[in-house]
């Protein structure tokens, strides 16, 4: 062999996220996958289970097992990795606000089948600032939820070692807009402000503190500009070994290893021509693989029609393949690092480096990422603005949308069974579950245990033991974050639109006077309210919605996420609202909307025109309509400006 070629690396770890219905139908699919090839697991939860609620919450309604798994106690966990050995499984767990809490039932689960917990190995995500930037499934206010990703810090450091407590996300923050620049920056800046929380807290002996950082890990997100992608890896690699020594005083190299899992990018996934995708996922897999030095450890690929509803498990395979055959039929292990040396990729990488610099120096003027919330929040909202209005106008092409989008029609989505579909009788039959874990517990054991975590939140004591001593005595999701909700309050984040948005959109003029003479002739400004019902947190879209509204002059009423169908309808009443918008990706939207419908029915809003976004099959499309929907909007219908003229058109036509 030569001196720049070796026996082939392992390979990273193949993941698949997934989970939805119910714990034993995501168990069957786990099961099948791992046969596959899967080498570990991926956990997608539901939304109540994200939020703290349980399935029987007035929120959680159709939301239950839509898009991950509902686990509301450990009978649910037991059923989730049935005939799976915890000891012997890597397990991601997506989850944030209760992550504490999911992870205490894990630990239960794991010492129920007999392991032990320090040879337990995984990840969770656990990284709740991105949550009040992007991805919205957040509970608690930002200085109580930084204590408790500390808790599960230190509380890791010993019980289970070679776990990663917390998994830096900035995924959801490219999802959202970011800049490359923004993306390491205010992921870095995150993972500061949990470092610091554990060093202030003074759990962790100084001497220890190298531990912490080194089992802090990443979960980055791929785009398709591959130059770019690539060097943003080398760029987090060269900042986070930076900061370990400079400002952490971390001195083995090993500890400062820049340590992440990919997901890459589901923003750039097309309705239109969605067979494209599957090139789109392959590039943007080359670009975190590529380059030996800052190569992921994990990596989990969406699958090609995720634009178009949940992927079935075909598809799944599909993406597990593509990992496969990269990692052992081409020679890409075999190398030493083929792009050091590289003038191109050095200059590129130390570009990035100094506009991360720039923004972190910003964000630690403000008082570090806690603080900054509005301004990250604000700052990407308008860099989503850019990139909207770049693919409106046509500057930057996405194949299918709006460059070569005429083309044959594609026989992978024909037929009925295109997506995956979750059976309607999943919600009532896991809450008849759930009844009956509440039923058949010691009750009196249940209310000791939360007492005893009221507690230990009271006293700002570690929250973990309180934690696992109440998973195992068979208290549910709902109960623990609630009786947290009662000690730290809760929260509503940024919504990071501003009070008056200007466009470039070329079209945007006309629509403007449209408005204008139809506000005239209405005797009053054009009201459009935007709502998000439900707990679907994926704010990006509502929030470009209400941006626009503002600037063809309408006055658009947006208060931000997870907001019941009565507070909607008992907002637009009271605002006098012309139109109503709502938007929804979690597939929960035939329930939510059919509700909104009875509740404006019911108020005598009937004449006010309802119009529907989100990631809505063709046949709930109908279904939609049917109910009284005068507009219904999907990831293909990308030119915002052509829906403010639809709501202006339909308000007019009701006036």
């Amino acid at each position: 062999m030569t001196p720049f070629q070796h026996a082939p690396d392992p390979p990273w770890i193949f993941r698949t996220y997934a989970g939805h219905s119910t714990p034993a139908e995501s168990n069957k699919l786990y099961r099948t996958n791992l046969a596959k090839g899967q080498t570990g697991l991926s956990v997608a939860f539901d939304l109540p289970t994200q939020t703290g609620y349980d399935s029987d919450h007035v929120l959680a309604r159709g939301e239950v097992g839509k898009v991950g798994v509902p686990v509301g106690h450990l009978g649910d966990m037991r059923a989730l990795f049935e005939g799976i050995p915890l000891e012997q499984m890597n397990t991601s767990m997506t989850i944030n606000a209760p992550a504490a809490w999911l992870l205490a039932l894990y630990v239960g689960l794991a010492e129920e089948q007999g392991a032990d917990p320090k040879k337990l190995t995984g990840t969770t995500q656990n990284d709740i600032l991105k949550e009040y930037l992007s991805r919205g499934t957040y509970i608690f206010p930002p200085a109580p939820s930084l204590k408790l990703t500390a808790d599960t810090i230190a509380w890791s450091l010993d019980a289970i070692p070679k776990w990663n407590p917390m998994n830096v996300c900035s995924y959801h923050l490219q999802e959202a807009g970011a800049t490359p620049e923004q993306e390491l920056a205010f992921a870095l800046a995150a993972s500061i402000a949990v470092l610091d929380e554990v060093r202030a807290r003074g759990e962790v002996a100084p001497e220890r503190f190298a531990i912490v950082f080194s089992r802090i890990s990443f979960f980055v997100n791929a785009g398709l500009r591959f130059v770019t992608e690539l060097c943003k890896m080398r760029a987090f690699v060269a900042l986070w070994d930076e900061i370990g020594r400079e400002r952490y005083g971390v001195d083995d190299e090993k500890a400062r290893r820049f340590r992440y899992g990919v997901q890459v990018n589901s923003l750039g996934l097309t309705e239109q021509q969605a067979e494209n995708n599957v090139y789109r996922i392959l590039l943007e897999t080359l670009a975190v693989t590529l380059s030996k030095n800052a190569r992921a450890r994990a990596v989990q690929l969406p699958a090609w029609n995720e634009a178009l509803g949940l992927p079935r498990p075909w598809d799944q395979q599909w993406s597990l393949r593509m990992q496969q055959v990269l990692a052992y039929e081409t020679d890409l292990l075999e190398y030493e690092d083929i792009f050091d040396g590289s003038k191109v990729i050095e200059a590129k990488v130390a570009e990035l480096i100094e506009g991360a610099r720039a923004e972190l120096k910003t964000i630690e003027q403000i008082g570090g990422a806690a603080a900054a919330l509005d301004h990250m929040k604000a700052a990407l909202v308008e860099s989503n603005r850019r990139r909207i209005e770049q693919i409106e106008a046509g500057r930057q092409k996405v194949i299918g949308v709006n460059a070569y989008a005429e083309g044959e029609p594609s026989p992978l989505e024909a037929g009925e069974k295109n997506i995956q579909t979750v059976d309607l009788a999943v919600e009532a039959e896991q809450i008849a579950r759930l009844k009956a874990w509440r039923h058949a517990r010691d009750g009196a054991a249940v209310e000791a245990a939360l007492a005893a975590l009221r507690g230990s939140a009271q006293e700002d004591q570690n929250i973990m033991p309180a934690s696992i001593a109440a998973a195992k005595s068979g208290v549910t999701t709902g109960e623990w974050a609630a009786t947290l909700r009662e000690v730290y309050g809760e929260y509503r984040g940024p919504t990071g639109v501003a009070l008056v948005i200007e466009t470039g959109v070329e079209d945007a003029e006309a629509v403007k006077r449209d408005v204008a003479a139809l506000s005239e002739r209405l005797g009053r400004q054009l009201t459009f309210l935007i709502g998000k019902p439900g707990l679907d947190g994926h704010s990006n879209g509502a929030e470009q919605i209400a941006a626009r509204a503002r600037a063809v002059g309408m006055d658009a009423i947006y208060e931000g996420i997870r907001l019941t169908p009565a507070e909607i309808v008992a907002a637009a009443k009271q605002k006098r609202a012309h139109a109503i918008g709502l938007s929804i990706l979690s597939g929960s939207h035939l329930d939510l909307v059919q509700e909104v419908v009875r509740l404006m029915r019911a108020e005598g809003l009937e004449n006010v025109p309802l119009v529907v976004g989100g990631i809505i099959p063709p046949a709930d499309a109908l279904a939609l309509r049917q109910m009284g929907v005068a507009g219904v909007y999907t990831p293909k219908d990308f030119k915002i400006t052509g829906i403010m003229a639809d709501v202006a058109r339909l308000v007019a036509e009701k006036a």
